[in-house]
């Protein structure tokens, strides 16, 4: 009985002993990851006891740090022209965080990143001499996308299409993230709940249907599957086109536009619904989709740093939606990142540079960490002889089509209008659209521009792609050729 006993008490000591080596395992595991979130309020305070570093435009800082007058927090974020390149930047905010290239590069810029150059300090022996990240946005052609847009909500991103180089991210409505880097709960609120939704990144984080933009990508797949040999070559498109199974009619905006068995160029010039309806089902699906991915559709992870939303051709549609797929409707998605990706790999000779906004990182120094710029090379997108023709019918487009208001000397330009519409039934919303590039007649300097403005408060017929976006990247391409 007394072994019995002992045995049990021996049992239970060893049992309360393991029970308090988890308890400490656990405790001490949860403390280390408390340790090592950057939310946690003493690694706040820790992150904000010295001046971060900076993001970097066109050879300027954009942002800075500038001493509290009081509390636990020694320093606060502060934004120069932050409405400006708040669709760059992001926010980096005690309270509620860091977002964008702030958010990514967030162990650069604090000192943290083990790349870096230690800085000796006796007391934490934690911080480094932070650094700095060297954007690739052109300030001239941000600004004149900004003031392009002005009041209307919309986006506008530029790329150089030879190094891939954004020249340009422009959401707007934007907002000034040092509103929210003290943590002002009621300016968060409003930023977060209005109805403009300032806060949102239209030209990287919205996808909307891209409307007759995508026509580029349904003639880019004819080409190469040799559906049709040029262009130039007539097709085979009844006006209106029945759509299959169905009892309706693809009809198009202008019914006096040439658009019966229209050749590609003369479909692009006036936008013929009935001929990219017909040529997506021809096609098929699948290679559309092939083609649309090759582009960048369907891609989760598109990182220029910053992740941008995917754009989508979908999957398993019946041919009358295959054909409305085609006009850049259904379910196709697409950001103006992306749009703006199509026009840059055709411009240049089809072949698809990745787009990136960061240059460089740096330490403080100046000595670079990494550098982004190094493999301008690109992936063939289409050849070059299809990248040839469709330059040149964008071009009619804008000499003589639906995207006259793109024009502007010095420079020759091609572009794609387009419309579409988002939402549900009563309340959709009506987008202008409009993709374009443009070469300089004396340099070889070229940039790719997609624009998009959203028209909430008008009617369908009041919205073109020529009279809303066109203005806007005529102005974003002769910043971008100002040399």
């Amino acid at each position: 009985m007394n072994k019995t006993i002992r045995r049990a008490s021996v049992f239970a000591l060893l049992l309360v002993f393991a029970l308090l080596v988890r308890a400490t395992w656990v405790q001490f595991h949860k403390g280390q990851a408390l340790a090592d979130d950057k939310n946690n309020r003493r690694n706040v305070i820790e992150l904000y006891s010295e001046p971060l570093g900076n993001i970097v435009v066109g050879g300027e800082a954009v942002t800075g740090s500038a001493r509290t007058k009081s509390g636990d927090l020694r320093y606060k974020r502060t934004y120069k022209d932050g409405a400006l390149y708040a669709a760059v930047t992001g926010y980096s905010s005690q309270a509620f965080g860091a977002t964008q290239l702030e958010g990514i590069y967030q162990d650069l810029l604090d000192g943290t990143d083990s790349r870096l150059k230690t800085v000796l300090d006796t007391v934490t022996d934690k911080r480094s001499d932070p650094g700095d990240v060297i954007t690739t946005i052109d300030p001239e052609v941000q600004r004149a996308a900004y003031e392009a847009l002005g009041d209307n909500k919309g986006a506008a991103v530029a790329i150089d299409p030879g190094t891939g180089r954004i020249l340009a991210v422009v959401s707007t409505p934007s907002y000034d993230p040092s509103e929210i880097t003290t943590g002002d709960s009621e300016a968060w609120t409003r930023l977060t709940k209005g109805e403009d939704k300032p806060m949102t990144n239209r030209a990287l984080r919205q996808p909307l249907p891209p409307g007759s933009t995508f026509k580029l990508v349904v003639a880019a797949a004819a080409l190469e599957d040799g559906l049709v040999s040029s262009v130039d070559e007539r097709t085979d498109s009844p006006d209106p086109y029945p759509l299959p199974q169905s009892s309706k009619n693809l009809t198009n905006e202008n019914p006096n536009a040439p658009c019966e068995n229209a050749s590609l160029r003369v479909a692009l010039q006036y936008s013929c619904n009935n001929v990219f309806g017909k040529m997506a089902v021809d096609l098929g699906q699948d290679k559309v989709r092939a083609m649309a991915e090759r582009f960048g559709f369907n891609d989760v992870e598109q990182d220029v740093p910053v992740r941008a939303y995917e754009s989508v051709y979908p999957e398993d549609m019946d041919e009358a939606q295959t054909a409305l797929s085609g006009i850049g409707q259904f379910d196709v998605t697409a950001t103006p990142l992306q749009i703006a990706m199509v026009s840059a790999a055709i411009a240049n000779g089809g072949k698809l540079v990745q787009p990136h906004m960061v240059s460089q990182i740096t330490d403080h120094s100046g000595d670079v960490l990494e550098d982004y710029d190094d493999d301008p090379a690109g992936k063939e997108i289409v050849s070059p002889e299809t990248a040839e023709q469709l330059q040149s019918a964008m071009r009619t487009v804008v000499e003589e089509g639906t995207g006259t208001n793109a024009q502007f000397p010095g420079a020759t330009v091609g572009g794609k209008t387009g419309t579409a519409q988002h939402g549900e039934n009563n309340s959709r919303t009506p987008y202008a659209w409009f993709t374009s590039y443009a070469k300089s007649d004396t340099s070889d300097e070229e940039v790719a521009v997609a624009v998009v403005v959203e028209q909430s408060d008008a009617k369908r017929s009041e919205v073109s792609g020529n009279g809303l976006a066109a203005p806007v990247a005529k102005a974003v391409m002769q910043a971008a050729l100002k040399d």
